[in-house]
């Protein structure tokens, strides 16, 4: 796949600017800001019409950019995250302080995964670090499987739109938590 590279320079621009963006992920358009960035989050919250005690779910380029969010994690979980990533695979891991409440929803888990889609794992490289993915659609409606549809859910309120084909999954992610192996959403 030939990468929009202008498209994702102009996308981290906008992200270090506090901007919201969205892009194409495995199974259905996201939207993403920085993590650490509370009003791009409640931005993000608000346009979706969504409770903050939901949490969101955090994606990165590689396991080494959620390094803060891992720490204390005994290496028989980090392995397994190792193994599965990168790939279509959210996990749910304890969360050790590093994520803000912002992020988390307030719960004690917090929603990672190292993602195998070329655009949304250039985009994080080329930030630097992990980006809030959260699916493009307000609570309640379906999720944008088309940029089209982004843009007639969300078309003034983003800073940046990313072309690109979707990764081919049919349905989102599944969420799985990592200590207990439940499983949160099939995928």
């Amino acid at each position: 796949m030939l990468l929009p590279t202008l498209h994702i320079a102009g996308a981290v621009k906008a992200l270090r600017n506090g901007g919201v963006i969205a892009y194409p992920t495995e199974a259905v358009w996201g939207l993403g800001c920085d993590p650490l960035d509370q009003s791009a989050v409640h931005r993000i919250l608000a346009m979706k019409h969504r409770r903050q005690d939901m949490g969101l779910i955090m994606i990165a380029s590689n396991i080494s950019q959620f390094e803060p969010f891992l720490s204390g994690l005994p290496t028989p979980y980090l392995q397994r995250l190792e193994d599965s990533w990168p790939g279509p695979q959210t996990w749910l891991v304890p969360n050790n302080g590093a994520a803000p409440c912002w992020v988390t929803g307030g719960r004690e888990t917090l929603a990672l995964r190292v993602t195998s889609h070329p655009i949304a794992a250039a985009l994080c490289q080329k930030y630097g670090g992990p980006l809030i993915s959260t699916s493009a659609n307000p609570h309640g409606r379906p999720p944008a499987t088309s940029r089209l549809k982004v843009e007639l859910y969300f078309h003034s309120l983003l800073d940046a739109v990313v072309p690109g084909p979707l990764g081919g999954m049919q349905k989102p992610t599944p969420i799985i938590n990592l200590l207990t192996g439940e499983t949160i959403r099939t995928g």
